[in-house]
């Protein structure tokens, strides 16, 4: 009997120690159907969800959203395991998957709902994010900026039928016209990163 509790305590501890891996990562990017999939390609992400951040109004529903009023955009939650993949890694595939020079728009979505946004939680990853803003401008990938760099303070689940989307309607105008090309783009430029 003593030695069935002493192993069975030992898996219990196993299984804290490698959760303590997973992290916690925050980003807008236009729609988040398009965004959520890219994420969920990534080595080391273990799930994406879709949901409203960057805002004041408390648990917004998607039509709330869209009117501009609530000051959330569309937002993705990324748990990974840093040992597989770093915040840095996340934040150039967020700046890379997406045109961080168009205000309040992301090809045909246009509304403050869809801004770009890198949302930090602590003083290092606003330094990463503020590098690899720093670099890109200095290597000329882009002539400006205009995404936000803002301090993360809550999350808001998006209703379920936003969650997998892609995966759950493959046959959507939307998304074979605007999620796949973006999707399909994203994949030729990190190819190693990739499940």
């Amino acid at each position: 009997m003593k030695k069935i509790i002493y192993i069975t305590i030992i898996f219990i501890n196993l299984n804290l120690n490698s959760q303590n891996n997973y992290s916690e990562a925050y980003f807008a990017s236009g729609c988040f159907w398009c965004v959520e999939t890219i994420y969920e390609s990534l080595n080391g992400v273990s799930e994406v969800q879709s949901g409203y951040s960057g805002g004041k109004t408390k648990n917004p529903d998607y039509y709330q959203v869209l009117t501009g009023k609530t000051g959330h955009a569309e937002t993705v939650k990324v748990i990974y395991d840093s040992k597989k993949i770093s915040f840095k890694k996340l934040v150039e595939v967020f700046f890379a998957s997406h045109d961080p020079t168009t205000l309040n728009r992301q090809g045909p979505d246009i509304g403050t709902h869809y801004r770009s946004i890198a949302f930090y939680k602590n003083d290092s990853e606003k330094n990463i994010i503020k590098n690899e803003i720093q670099k890109l401008l200095y290597n000329k990938t882009y002539k400006r900026i205009v995404t936000e760099v803002t301090k993360f303070e809550i999350f808001y689940i998006a209703e379920d039928y936003h969650q997998d989307y892609k995966i759950n309607n493959p046959n959507n105008p939307y998304i074979w016209k605007v999620s796949v090309p973006r999707i399909n783009d994203f994949k030729k430029k990190f190819p190693e990163l990739l499940k």
